[in-house]
């Protein structure tokens, strides 16, 4: 009974989330750029949909990370989290520098954030968003 519930309130968001974007808009392209945007979504892990938003966002998704990515950032959380333990651990016995196991946590905890960060956040797009050239004669 309490998924029937979920469902319902996740449905009941959906909804309202759909409610707030009600502009549809038909964009023709070739086969050659249709599946060029096929595989971009599909390398996303993304809707088309959602894919596109982006980009009109000026984001560009990332490819999904690869399989064993979880797991290993699982092991380095699990890395960091025994470190502090023993930082803890040897702060209190006193028998190695407060200041050193700190800063190899904090080591860590950057090297985490730069690996999610690398590999998961969309990067801001680098053009200014300015498209004054766009209908010259250039290549799509």
């Amino acid at each position: 009974m309490k998924d029937a519930t979920l469902l319902r309130s996740e449905r009941k968001e959906y909804k309202q989330t759909m409610r707030k974007r009600g502009i549809s808009i038909l964009v023709r392209l070739n086969a050659q750029e249709q599946q060029n945007l096929k595989k971009q979504v599909k390398k996303s892990g993304l809707s088309q949909e959602a894919f596109i938003r982006s980009l009109i966002n000026g984001y560009v998704p990332k490819e999904l990370p690869p399989l064993d990515y979880f797991s290993m950032i699982r092991e380095l959380h699990a890395i960091g989290s025994n470190l502090n333990q023993i930082a803890a651990k040897a702060n209190a016995t006193d028998h190695i520098g407060k200041t050193v196991f700190q800063y190899e946590a904090n080591r860590l905890r950057k090297t985490v954030q730069d690996i999610i960060a690398a590999v998961t956040v969309p990067e801001r797009r680098t053009d200014n968003g300015n498209h004054s050239d766009m209908g010259r004669n250039r290549p799509p």
